[in-house]
């Protein structure tokens, strides 16, 4: 065994040291080192090749020798003797001294050896037939690349596997297809005629009577595949095909109504209903044409002497017919416009842009001398800034002055305010076109329910106030109750209602005034404010209700008639009937009271 190098970094194989020179060693930097070629240098001379027969020869006698070594290690195992270890068999076995070249010449045979099986491994695939593997003596080695020997005690299991498969085929040691086949060999069986797979012949085909000859034969070649080439449709085509299509349903639709008005009709069914769809032809002068032109067709218009334009029997003149505009009624009861509502910061920004722009035109006028210059207005808060020297030398005549100014100012604007005062003809006037701009909006209607109108001021508030608001109606006085009915605009309606349910307190009762001569309506016994004993009438549960409201064309009453007292149920009709009221009665006695 030669001596190792100390700069060898690559272990070597525990097989055999003897090999040691065909490794190739790695140096510490990382260069292989060149030892092959000093050890062919030593065995054979410079520029020598060697001979190939000796080469093969010398593997023939190494391949010998361990097919010996091989057929030893079996003959001790069927033995049942004790396996020497790798080592023991190694130091018996006889040292061959093979040069570099040999060893070469070995490596080369066990690479041929190994392409050899790779190939016949190859074929065994492709075959039918199952071929036996090689028998390999590596059982008593561990699998591996350490080529380490199996431990004694578990080789008495290896020798019996041998031993049992020693007389039957070696099986796969994986899955196959050919697990199923039986442990003995089968006898040889005869080869099988080959089948012919080719088509019928062109004779057979024309003699089958089911033979398409479209789909051609299996021996006949597939023709190329030719491509078609596009067409692409017109535009509109299948619009027209629709059109048409529902021009025929149209048709078809028309025949059958026209069919079925014959036949309602009574008349014949083979009536020739073609003549139905033919277009008439114009005709020689249309119906809006017969009052411009003399005559019967449209030659006549080369003629102007036929022409009816001009002519003073002509439809078309000169004027312009412009319809009256009439006001729509429906916007009469509209409700007005109500004014937008200002803040009181917007209504200082108003009123500050409003005077800015007043004095900005007093300015003007000043510049230009179309109006004189305003007098300082002094007061006694500024009297000295405004009348500096004037103030030193005479204060007495100077706050005389002021106090007169003071009163000036005072008066003009009394005399502003008068001046802008209405005067009560003016008033009235005012408030009469106000009244009648809200009637003339729309009439409003109530009724009310009172259950006793025995106190005067009860009377007096009802007829007064409805004659200030300018409403119609009539006061029905009743034993057992009164009924006021009243008419007017919205305006004045919203008052009366405010009078009647919050302002009058209905359950007070004042004592009576002196009667004047000629007051009727105070002789009654239900409207008297005392009762027999001379005491005041309790009015605790007196109450006035609304038992109706709602909206009328126009007023029913052309004035306000006042109180009228009725006895009698008939009395009291009669009164309403004459403004078509009547069924209020009969509403203010079915009425009750809500709880």
């Amino acid at each position: 065994m030669t001596e190792r190098p100390s700069n060898m970094l690559k272990r070597l194989h525990p097989e055999d040291d003897e090999l040691e020179s065909q490794k190739r060693a790695r140096s510490n930097n990382g260069s292989p080192r060149p030892t092959t070629p000093a050890a062919a240098s030593s065995s054979t001379p410079t520029g020598a090749k060697p001979d190939a027969d000796a080469i093969v020869a010398r593997a023939k006698a190494a391949a010998a020798a361990k097919a010996a070594e091989l057929k030893a290690k079996l003959a001790a195992m069927k033995a049942g003797t004790a396996t020497a270890s790798p080592a023991t068999t190694a130091s018996t076995m006889p040292a061959i001294a093979l040069n570099a070249t040999d060893r070469i010449a070995q490596m080369r045979a066990r690479v041929a050896a190994a392409t050899g099986r790779a190939t016949a491994q190859t074929q065994q695939k492709t075959q039918t037939s199952y071929t036996a593997p090689i028998y390999n003596d590596d059982m008593s080695k561990a699998r591996g690349g350490l080529n380490i020997g199996i431990h004694p005690d578990l080789l008495a299991d290896a020798q019996q596997d041998a031993q049992r498969s020693k007389g039957r085929t070696p099986q796969p040691k994986f899955a196959t297809a050919m697990g199923n086949r039986r442990t003995e060999s089968p006898a040889p069986v005869q080869q099988k005629a080959t089948l012919d797979l080719s088509g019928p012949s062109m004779e057979e085909l024309k003699g089958n009577p089911y033979f398409d000859a479209s789909l051609g034969s299996r021996n006949v070649l597939a023709r190329g595949r030719h491509s078609r080439q596009l067409i692409f449709n017109q535009k509109g085509k299948y619009i027209q095909q629709a059109a048409a299509l529902r021009r025929q349903a149209q048709l078809e639709a028309m025949k059958k109504k026209i069919a079925e008005r014959a036949r309602q009709a009574g008349l014949e069914e083979d009536l020739d209903t073609e003549k139905a769809f033919l277009v008439p032809a114009p005709p020689n002068l249309e119906w809006w044409d017969e009052g411009l032109i003399i005559g019967k067709s449209y030659d006549a218009i080369s003629d102007p002497g036929k022409l009816k334009i001009d002519t003073p029997d002509s439809i078309i003149t000169v004027y312009i017919q412009h319809p009256v505009l009439i006001e729509p009624p429906q916007e009469r009861n509209n409700p007005p416009m109500k004014p937008m509502y200002l803040t009181s910061k917007e209504q200082a920004k108003l009123r500050r842009q409003r005077r800015m722009a007043e004095l900005k035109e007093e300015q003007a006028k000043i510049r230009l001398g179309l109006v004189p210059p305003p007098p300082p207005k002094v007061k006694k808060g500024n009297l000295m800034r405004v009348l500096g020297e004037e103030a030193v030398k005479d204060p007495t005549a100077v706050e005389a002055r002021v106090n007169r100014e003071i009163a000036e100012r005072a008066q003009k604007h009394e005399e502003a305010n008068l001046a802008r005062k209405l005067t009560k003809g003016q008033r009235a006037e005012k408030l009469a076109k106000q009244q009648a701009e809200d009637a003339a909006r729309g009439i409003h209607i109530r009724v009310y329910k009172i259950d006793s109108l025995a106190n005067g001021k009860h009377r007096y508030q009802v007829s007064v106030n409805a004659d200030q608001n300018s409403l119609t109606g009539v006061v029905i006085m009743h034993p057992k109750m009164n009924l006021v009915v009243v008419e007017g605009g919205e305006h004045s309606i919203k008052n009366y209602e405010k009078l009647m349910q919050n302002r009058i307190r209905w359950t007070e009762m004042e004592a009576p005034r002196s009667v004047q001569e000629g007051n009727r309506e105070a002789l009654a016994k239900w409207l008297e404010a005392e009762d027999e004993n001379g005491e005041l009438k309790d009015l605790s549960s007196n109450k006035c209700e609304l038992i109706f409201k709602g909206e009328e064309k126009q007023r029913n009453f052309k004035r306000w008639l006042g109180a009228r007292v009725c006895e009698t149920d008939a009395q009291a009709k009669d009164v309403l009937s004459r403004a078509k009221m009547e069924n209020f009665w009969a509403l203010a006695k079915s009425f009750k009271r809500e709880a």
